[in-house]
């Protein structure tokens, strides 16, 4: 039988990945910082809003297709920047990347991934993905990133906005998660009992910060790594930095870690192509608003101006159907990608977009559209809208 037959939700993968995955890699995906609070709202907003149930409509010829950044797309889903994606499974972004490609949605590198952009690229035989941008200290860095971006054909740059400074994550310091991971007897016996995840790590090349180690200046080892990526997080990053990414790119450029309407129109005004609503998954600012409860006030203050996305708590497609009902163009997955790729591999992606698409598409049914493109507030019950923050 097949084993992926059984896995009909977000949740299967979950609990698939945190028996397989190493507890520390596990841990640093799925968890927020301090206490949690932001993370865990991002999911409990969701399940505040409800839907409201149409009848006796003509619901065949259905379609989740859309565009984003003038890109068509399978649905209004992207798979979100993950740093240490290729620790949940080796070669873990070129994995994700090609479950991405053959799904037909858009797939986003992060800096901080194990896999490179050129890795990518070649694993993926040339097809275009987005690759995500923290701007670090070493701008003649950051400059080399664009640029190999631009070689690896990227066709759109995701800067992320909200860290420059972290956010403590309590598991991580616990877990002793570090550059190189810490040896503890806890560690060791947990990775024993993970003997598939250690197999495949030692077959592959791949088990450092493929974009940074050999291309940053002085980072030779693990060690000579982890002081340089301590030092180059810059709290300096300004909208004059944004400009200058901007004209330095030259292409489709994203927005990431927008929360407030007056951020939002700074964004428009930034002449950036698309934001994204986002609480970096609860990992950053612990107290700030959920993703979706955020979502309608910014999608109204910048209208048809730029594009409006959002990530955080997406863990269903009825979720990206309420995101996109509240004013979102299209959104972006991490946690719900990640659970499938720990669970299966590439398979374990594309079992992931496969329970989103189908639970998008079978409620849009019942709310009585057909097309994505036209589902608007009127699917949503005003009353349960009241219920969520702000």
């Amino acid at each position: 039988m097949d084993p992926l037959a059984t896995i009909t939700c977000i949740e299967d993968l979950r609990r698939l990945a945190q028996r397989r995955v190493p507890r520390m890699f596990y841990d640093y995906a799925d968890s927020g910082s301090y206490t949690e609070n932001t993370y865990h709202a991002n999911e409990a907003d969701f399940r505040a809003i409800k839907l409201r149930q149409r009848v006796a409509v003509n619901i065949s010829n259905r379609s989740t297709g859309t565009h984003m950044l003038g890109q068509p797309v399978a649905m209004p889903v992207a798979l979100a920047p993950v740093g240490l994606t290729g620790m949940q499974h080796a070669d873990g972004e070129i994995l994700a990347a090609r479950a991405a490609r053959d799904f037909g949605v858009p797939f986003t590198l992060s800096t901080m991934s194990i896999c490179s952009i050129e890795d990518v690229a070649e694993g993926t035989g040339g097809h275009p993905f987005w690759f995500q941008l923290y701007v670090m200290r070493d701008r003649e860095f950051a400059a080399a990133l664009i640029e190999r971006a631009r070689a690896a054909g990227c066709s759109a740059l995701v800067l992320t906005l909200d860290l420059q400074v972290m956010g403590q994550r309590h598991k991580d310091i616990k877990n002793g998660l570090s550059a190189p991971p810490k040896p503890t007897l806890r560690n060791l016996l947990n990775l024993a009992t993970k003997p598939a995840w250690c197999k495949a790590m030692l077959a592959t090349r791949r088990r450092s910060f493929g974009n940074i180690l050999g291309h940053a200046k002085g980072v030779t080892d693990l060690s000579s790594l982890a002081a340089w990526t301590n030092q180059q997080f810059d709290p300096t990053l300004s909208w004059s930095d944004v400009e200058w990414i901007k004209n330095r790119w030259g292409g489709k450029l994203v927005l990431k870690g927008i929360l407030d309407a007056e951020d939002a129109q700074l964004a428009v005004r930034s002449g950036a192509d698309a934001l994204v609503v986002s609480n970096h998954g609860g990992r950053q600012l612990d107290g700030a608003p959920s993703s979706i409860s955020a979502l309608p006030a910014i999608a109204e203050a910048v209208g048809p101006q730029i594009e409006v996305w959002m990530d955080g708590g997406i863990r269903s497609g009825q979720d990206v159907l309420k995101a996109r009902a509240l004013g979102a163009r299209g959104t972006l997955i991490g946690r719900s990608f990640i659970y499938g790729l720990g669970a299966h591999g590439q398979a374990g992606v594309t079992r992931a977009l496969q329970i989103l698409q189908k639970e998008l598409d079978i409620s849009m049914a019942f709310c009585g559209h057909t097309q994505i493109d036209q589902v608007n507030r009127g699917i949503l019950l005003p009353q349960s809208l009241r219920q969520l923050p702000g």
